[in-house]
């Protein structure tokens, strides 16, 4: 992987955090979206973004997940934040798997009439079994990916209305485990060609691509994308190892992460970063890729290629379009 080759990585794998939740700002007035909320990343941000006084929407698949997330939530931050007002979290219902659900969902968010402050893509899946969407493309990209693609770009003129504003892509360092080129567009769903962790990798590729082409796209706007990898983290994201890689294999990731995984609240503070932090908007960061803790790094060079960046784009589009109902 190149990035060990990188002296900017030991640099911030030495020097440390660069930030936490006591420079989290006021975020009063401000509304944040996150996907995946109800548990692991997704919950932590939850937190501290409503424990900091935004008023957070959570989209997740399962309501009953979520309102209990949402729950708990409330209470622990009423317990981590006691000078905190009332933690203002509502439900918003968003599966990932289903373009036209990702698109209804944006619109059921523009129905309630407010503004979009930050939107942090949060949600995935990681090393499943390989499988179809329900629209016919291999489960992680579709999910990682082409979701995101669908809820980010129903959502992008209220951000822009909403501005500064911040979009925020999780992807992860793992991105580095592509296939030859990048994205296999021809051999997309042949599960025979590729292991469950190359295909997670392309998609996480995916998403910088995607985030580096978008915040092209809106260079004159004062929205701030910027992709996020929040590195080892104790979350549910592995569930699915045990069906991957067997009993054992399953066994032995779950040693390693017990020993060098950290909890969600200490992993989810690169996006954080990208989603509150001042200098964002100070340094004028646009398509930049943060590592832990909210460090700058230069991710995979195939990640700057504008032809495989515009590429996908196209790819996309067309996908969502031959499947998107009127």
């Amino acid at each position: 992987m190149s990035f060990f080759k990188k002296a900017a990585f030991w640099k911030a794998v030495f020097k440390g955090p660069h930030y936490s939740n006591d420079k989290i700002p006021d975020l009063t007035s401000k509304v944040a979206l996150i996907t995946g909320a109800n548990t692991g990343l997704g919950y932590a941000t939850m937190v501290a973004l409503a424990g900091h006084g935004a008023h957070v929407i959570a989209a997740c698949r399962s309501e009953q997940r979520a309102t209990e997330a949402i729950e708990k939530a409330k209470q622990e931050i009423k317990n981590k934040y006691p000078k905190a007002s009332e933690p203002q979290i509502d439900f918003l219902q968003l599966d990932l798997n289903d373009i036209n659900n990702s698109a209804q969902a944006a619109k059921n968010f523009l129905s309630m009439g407010i503004p979009l402050h930050i939107l942090v893509n949060n949600g995935g899946i990681a090393t499943t079994p390989f499988a179809l969407s329900a629209d016919g493309i291999e489960q992680q990209l579709a999910i990682n990916h082409v979701g995101h693609f669908v809820f980010t770009m129903g959502l992008l003129q209220r951000i822009k209305e909403s501005q500064p504003s911040r979009i925020v892509v999780v992807s992860s360092m793992l991105h580095e485990v592509h296939p030859k080129g990048g994205i296999d567009f021809k051999t997309l769903n042949d599960g025979t060609l590729l292991s469950p962790g190359v295909r997670y990798g392309r998609s996480k590729l995916a998403n910088l691509l995607f985030a580096k082409d978008l915040a092209r796209r809106l260079k004159d706007e004062r929205v701030y994308v910027n992709v996020a990898h929040p590195g080892l983290v104790a979350t549910e994201l592995n569930r699915s190892n045990e069906a991957t890689f067997g009993k054992f294999g399953s066994r032995f990731l779950e040693a390693l992460s017990r020993i060098f995984a950290v909890k969600p609240e200490v992993g989810a503070l690169t996006q954080l970063y990208c989603a509150t932090s001042p200098e964002i908007e100070e340094r004028d960061c646009r398509g930049k890729y943060f590592i832990p803790i909210a460090h700058e790094l230069d991710p995979n060079p195939i990640a700057f290629n504008e032809e495989l960046q515009e590429r996908l784009w196209s790819w996309t589009e067309s996908a969502v379009h031959e499947r998107l109902k009127a």
